[in-house]
């Protein structure tokens, strides 16, 4: 699974993380930057410490799972 991580700075200076699960693979990193600034300027989440202010950074996170069949 690949999670979005994006981190912005918000009106106190306070840093603050969203993820986003199931992020397509072919993502650039143009539409991850016009959906940070889209995030700032429509002010979607309300957040206790002020709102979101500017993008400070972003990543990809690639989590692999591996189960195992443990019947006894």
């Amino acid at each position: 699974m690949k999670t979005l991580s994006m981190v912005f700075r918000n009106t106190v200076g306070r840093l603050v993380r969203v993820n986003v699960d199931n992020v397509r693979d072919d993502i650039t990193e143009a539409e991850i930057k016009n959906a940070m600034e889209a995030l700032v300027s429509k002010n979607v989440f309300e957040i206790s410490g002020g709102e979101l202010k500017e993008p400070v950074s972003a990543s990809i996170i690639t989590t692999q799972t591996q189960e195992f069949d443990l019947v006894l």
